[in-house]
């Protein structure tokens, strides 16, 4: 059964777990360590983690993806009481992120990860002026952000675009995409 077991992993595509809001700014410490137990508890394999900011690799089969960020979300909020919004992509899903970056020469990128696809109305009616000289544009389900004057001095936030998209989100600066899908 164990060979069969590692087959059924290593047929699986790598998958990357975004979390949002974990040690920045001295708020909602979880160790990676802890971290990577609670995935590997849910089910997964070959789980690791990239820097502090919770960047979560790991191999699952398809009927523990489907509950995994549930079961994560609930872990973390038994065992450390933050409640944290956990963002799942496929490697081809952030292939895909790279390959369409309509800010190939761009400086400061960003790329704001959506749990849900944003229906169109609700991108037509986001302000493109909000905060120049920086610009965003929506793809699917992830927002590209030029960000000129830096990530600190933008108007456009988590908090702004998952108000007016009905959605959650988390952001990476283009190097850690990059080095994510490298990783997976």
């Amino acid at each position: 059964m164990a060979s069969l077991r590692g087959i059924i992993f290593r047929m699986a595509d790598s998958q990357l777990a975004l979390l949002r809001g974990i040690n920045v700014g001295g708020k909602n410490k979880l160790p990676m360590r802890d971290l990577a137990n609670i995935f590997e508890d849910a089910g997964c394999e070959n789980v690791r983690t990239f820097i502090q900011s919770g960047n979560v690799i790991f191999t699952a089969t398809s009927n523990v993806s489907k509950r995994l960020a549930g079961a994560v979300v609930s872990k973390i909020a038994d065992r450390f009481g933050h409640k944290v919004p956990v963002i799942l992509r496929t490697a081809q899903q952030l292939r895909d992120v790279v390959s369409n970056n309509p800010f190939p020469r761009a400086g400061d990128l960003h790329v704001m990860f959506l749990a849900d696809r944003p229906i169109p109305v609700k991108i037509a009616s986001l302000d493109a002026d909000r905060s120049p000289p920086d610009v965003f544009l929506v793809r699917g389900q992830e927002i590209y952000l030029q960000l000129s004057n830096g990530a600190a001095r933008t108007k456009l936030t988590n908090a702004w675009f998952d108000s007016k998209l009905g959605t959650v989100s988390t952001a990476r600066n283009w190097r850690t995409v990059n080095k994510l899908l490298e990783m997976m």
